[in-house]
């Protein structure tokens, strides 16, 4: 077999066609695990503030019972409204 210019030049186009595939679908790849990490992340933050929302209502529950009013009581009406928009999936005013 003889190996003269084209055939040098048509193994440097098939290695170029290889890389670029591969490069794409690396490319791919990594979006997809961004995305999935990403998802995982989203959804540690809403457990935590979903924790921090309910915390937050008893103490407001509290103060409520100890005989403060004003603020607390719309930040408690507020913050049910919310939060039984959020349990049926309704979006929430603000």
């Amino acid at each position: 077999m003889y190996i003269d210019a084209e055939t040098i030049n048509d193994l440097a186009r098939l290695l170029g066609s290889l890389a670029l595939i591969g490069s794409a679908v690396l490319a791919i790849y990594k979006f997809i695990e961004r995305d999935r990490a990403q998802s995982k992340t989203i959804r540690a933050i809403q457990t935590e503030q979903t924790l921090l929302c309910y915390g937050i209502k008893a103490c407001l529950q509290g103060l409520a019972e100890q005989g403060c009013d004003g603020p607390v009581h719309d930040a408690l009406e507020k913050l049910e409204k919310h939060l039984n928009k959020q349990a049926h999936g309704a979006p929430s005013d603000k």
